[in-house]
Formats: C-alpha cells, structure tokens, sequence
C-alpha cells in the first residue's frame, strides 16, 4: 500500500491558506504517494477540489483517520492530533514552547513530529526554509498596508496642482521580510531608509536603492539572527534612531526571533515624536511587537500616529503563500521518499535539527528545555 500523504483543511481563525497546491499534489503522487485532501481544503486559498484531480477528497474523520503522513500550516490543536493514528508522522509549524498541551498530545500518540519552523538555516536548506518563504509575502504586504494607511502619496507626483514630495519610509530589520518590504516601498516611489544591527545587511539594502542607518551598533548572533542588545546598546540604539523616525512618514518593523517576544525598538515616546499623520506597521505583532504601544491583531491612534499590528499577514496573500509554503515541503519531504516510502535519513542534520517528537519524546532540546522548565 502507497504512503498516504494528508492534507486538512486549516481551521485556525483567518487561516486561509493550504499545506500543497495542486501543482505540488501531484509531483508528491508522481513521487508514489497516495495524496488525499480534505474537502474544501484549498478554497480559502483559491484552489477548489477540482484543482486537485491527482488527489483523493476526503471529509475530515478519513482524511485524519487515513494518515501515513499529514501536511499542514498552522499549528494543531490537540483534538487534531488525537484523531491521527497512532505513531504518524505530522509536517507543519508548531511553536512548540507556546503550546505545551500540543506537545503532550503528540507524545501521547507517539506522533513523529516535524517544525517548519526549526529547518536549519544553512545554504542547503534555503529551499525548505518556510519562515524565509512566508516573511518575503509579508514583508511585500507590509508596503501595501503602510501606503495604504498613510495619508501621503509613496511616489512624488508632478501635477497641474503642483509637484508632492514623495514620502520617507524607514524599514527596521533587514531580514527577508524587511528588504521584500524596502522592494515594495522603493517599487511604489518612496524614498526608503532601512536599520539593522547586522552590519552585514548594509550592502542588501543598498543594492535595493534604500539607504543604511548606521547607529554604531551592531549584534551579529548565530543562525542568521541577531544577538540581543545589551542595556547600554539599547540605549544608543533608540536615542540615534529617534532622529530619523521623528522624520519618517512610514515606518515598518519587522525585528522578531523565533521563540522570543519582539524586541522592543520603539518606545511611547519615539512615537509621541513622530509627524503628524506618521504610520507604523508592526510586522512583529505576533510577538508582542517592536513598537511599546503596539496592540496585535489592532490599528489604534497614539496621538496622531496609526499604529497597525497585523497577525498572520502571509495568509492574506493565499495563493502565492500557499504555492510557496508548498515547495518548500516538497524540497523538505523529497529526500524522505525512497521509492515511495517514507525513510527519513537521522543522519541528516535537516532531518534532525527540525524533529520535534519522536517516539513519544521531545527531542528538540530548547522546546524540552522550555517546556519541562515551565511545569517544574
């Protein structure tokens, strides 16, 4: 019997995207899987069931039932991993440390658990890397928002009525997300100005026509990410970037490590110094935020400054977020499948580094850590 691949329909709130396109389905049944897909589970995303000729309709209790290997997005609940079998092997994001009930669940089912999320960030894995994939849409989103919610034209326009300056819009972080958002920015017409404590960024935002704010900080840590500022570090940093916001007509941030709330970049009262009209969109939301006044999932005033904290924000670009999330669960998954059956090589430090269970126990050493210190 072929390997059966599932797919659910995503049921957390606003969650509209979907694990495999059609497209990807059916390279993973040319590959000898089995795929089945639950009903309806395309359609926020824009992909009806008949999208999916390669693939096998089911209602939920089967398509959960019938698991060899289950493909998702969002995190699940525990009452989803119940209704898997016993030992299955489930793909998706996790936040594991968030969700300790989540990890019991799948420890009591002995569930072999893979985090998106912990594929290493190394060149071999850059295909497979689903948090790079999804934070290059909401950084693309992020430009859209803030132009959107400013009450200023981007691109600087020579009219009858006389010529607009274009507006200023200052990026903080230059990760993936952050230079797709000085792309999107520059594309529109702004003048772009982007801050990262990694020196390194400097010649990536350049190369996109932005200029770099160099505060004489700078926090290189390990993995791509950066260190944690210390207090004397903080300080310098927000006092030299007080300056360039106060004149900013959209500022974006998007500084968050993954298991850590945001760092807080901008204080009440950077924002009290702001101009009139000033927008902030917090891509960091989901962590708590960069900005101190920040509310996730909420656009609130402080004054005369819009705040916006998004949740979710590759969702609202489904389609293309889907297709993407999607190759990278091919590229991950295709050195799994050895003529058609599941064999992962424990070997390999992809494989390894992003188990989460396996078992019935926790391998991820940090997410063991955080949790056992949190029931002790």
């Amino acid at each position: 019997m072929p390997v059966r691949l599932s797919v659910p329909k995503e049921n957390a709130s606003g969650e509209r995207r979907v694990a495999l396109d059609p497209t990807v389905a059916t390279r993973f049944g040319k590959m000898g899987l089995s795929v089945q897909i639950e009903k309806d589970a395309g359609a926020a995303a824009r992909f009806p069931d008949a999208a999916y000729p390669d693939a096998q309709v089911l209602d939920t209790t089967d398509v959960y039932a019938q698991a060899d290997i289950m493909v998702r997005v969002a995190p699940p609940t525990p009452a989803e991993i119940e209704q898997l079998p016993e030992g299955a092997t489930l793909i998706g994001f996790f936040h594991a440390h968030r969700s300790p009930e989540v990890v019991a669940a799948l420890q009591k089912r002995r569930i072999l658990s893979f985090a998106m999320e912990l594929v290493p960030r190394i060149s071999r894995a850059q295909s497979m890397d689903a948090l790079s994939s999804q934070a290059a849409v909401a950084g693309y989103k992020a430009a859209l928002m803030g132009a959107d919610l400013s009450c200023r034209f981007f691109p600087m326009l020579t009219t009858a009525a006389g010529t607009i300056r274009p507006s200023k819009v200052i990026v903080i972080g230059a990760g993936v997300a952050g230079l797709q958002a000085i792309a999107t920015a520059r594309r529109l017409g702004a003048m772009v100005e982007a801050y990262d404590v990694r020196s390194a960024t400097k010649e990536q935002v350049e190369s996109l026509g932005a200029k770099f704010l160099d505060l004489g900080v700078k926090a290189e840590g390990e993995g791509g990410y950066a260190r944690e500022l210390t207090g004397d570090e903080k300080k310098q940093q927000q006092e030299a970037l007080a300056g360039f916001i106060a004149k900013a007509d959209v500022l974006i941030t998007t500084a968050a490590i993954p298991g850590r709330p945001s760092p807080k970049l901008i204080p009440a009262d950077m924002v009290r110094g702001m101009k009139s009209g000033a927008v902030i969109v917090d891509l960091a939301a989901e962590g708590g935020g960069n900005c101190e006044l920040t509310e996730p999932g909420k656009t609130i005033e402080h004054g005369d400054v819009i705040i916006h904290g998004p949740l979710n924000v590759p969702s609202q670009v489904a389609l293309h977020a889907s297709e993407m999330y999607a190759k990278n669960l091919l590229n991950f998954l295709t050195p799994m499948i050895q003529d058609g059956e599941f064999k992962p090589d424990w070997d390999d430090e992809v494989v390894a580094k992003s188990c989460l269970t396996r078992d019935g126990e926790i391998v991820h050493a940090p997410t063991r850590e955080a949790i056992q210190g949190d029931a002790s």
